[in-house]
């Protein structure tokens, strides 16, 4: 085999879907996740790309997700909450059965809420955060996660990274998107550092003894850190509240002790939150979206960049030239593909 293999978007689509048909999910949760899975890729954001089969297999095969799980849109009618059941299964084929109707609402009542119920949650918050985008609405997504990070001042994991995105519609540009955990990295990275043989960043992380630590295996024995001290510490305390407390769902301490592991995709509920920028600004002088490019451009002015560039400009060379795999990756599609649940502990 080659180094390196390129293949379309589509065919890394195909086969990512055939993996997840191939350990028991139905056409509706293998779509989806495939979805985000070659998302990640496509935008060269590695940590949430094929890396991450694995760790849903595993989930599978623990049976802590349904994988023939259908998700179930909840009667709502009228109001500006959308509920959606995702009967045990991921969050993704929920957040698309739920996102139409939380786009009607939000541009008839100017915002709604998309609550997601007994759902694993899986990849990154951003491809949500742009589906509403694709909607030409303004939001903020957000869950909690499982235990890992421990609260500023605290030395014990007890908040989750907790990752949270928003994003705001731009005409005929990608839009502006943040997402990130509320931790100073996203577990997933702490991972790839361990995979890698590489040491952490000082400030990341402290062992079980609640020390710093910048070994990525003491560190994922122990706790990640907050981002900005007790800002991030405060601001993942309020994703615990309004993401699982909320909406009726669980936190990341209750996570942990039902799934017992941080081996697997977490089960929780997730929180989106749509807004029709012209519902708000109706009656207001100027143009939303006139004035938001004008903030954009003077950022831009000052030789700073807006989140999320990079990502897209991958995507963009990605859509023209097709997605490279190393030849280790593309080994790890075929055992995956040959061996089924089989191939993960």
């Amino acid at each position: 085999m080659s180094e390196t293999t390129t293949l379309t978007i589509a065919a890394v689509q195909e086969r990512v879907e055939a993996i997840f048909r191939r350990a028991g999910l139905n056409a509706v949760q293998a779509g989806a996740l495939a979805r985000v899975i070659v998302a990640g890729e496509r935008d060269a954001c590695k940590s949430h790309g094929i890396y991450r089969i694995e760790g849903a297999l595993r989930t599978v095969k623990a049976g802590k997700v349904k994988p023939d799980a259908t998700p179930e849109l909840l009667p709502q009618e009228g109001s500006a909450i959308v509920k959606v059941n995702a009967m045990g299964g991921f969050a993704n084929p929920a957040f698309e059965l739920g996102l139409p109707v939380l786009a009607e609402r939000a541009r008839t009542l100017g915002l709604a809420a998309l609550v997601i119920n007994d759902c694993t949650h899986f990849s990154a918050l951003w491809p949500e955060a742009e589906g509403l985008t694709d909607m030409g609405l303004a939001g903020l997504v957000m869950c909690p996660s499982y235990a890992t990070v421990a609260p500023t001042g605290g030395n014990k994991p007890l908040l989750g990274t907790n990752p949270f995105a928003f994003a705001w519609p731009r005409e005929g540009r990608p839009p502006y998107v943040f997402d990130f955990a509320t931790s100073v990295a996203a577990r997933g990275e702490i991972e790839l550092h361990r995979r890698a043989g590489k040491p952490l960043p000082e400030g990341w992380a402290i062992d079980a003894s609640g020390n710093p630590t910048t070994d990525p295996d003491a560190a994922l024995a122990g706790a990640m850190l907050p981002f900005g001290g007790h800002k991030g510490s405060a601001i993942g305390t309020m994703i615990e509240l309004l993401a699982g407390i909320m909406i009726g769902d669980l936190t990341s301490p209750e996570v942990l002790d039902y799934l017992g592991t941080t081996t697997l995709a977490p089960f929780h509920g997730e929180l989106i939150i749509a807004f029709s920028p012209e519902a708000f600004a109706a009656g207001r002088p100027g143009n939303p979206f006139d004035r938001a490019e004008v903030l954009f451009d003077a950022i831009l002015g000052q030789g700073a960049r807006l989140p999320s560039q990079r990502r897209f400009a991958a995507r963009a060379k990605s859509e023209v030239d097709g997605i490279t795999l190393t030849a280790a990756e593309m080994e790890q599609l075929e055992r995956l593909h040959t061996l089924g649940l089989d191939a993960v502990a």
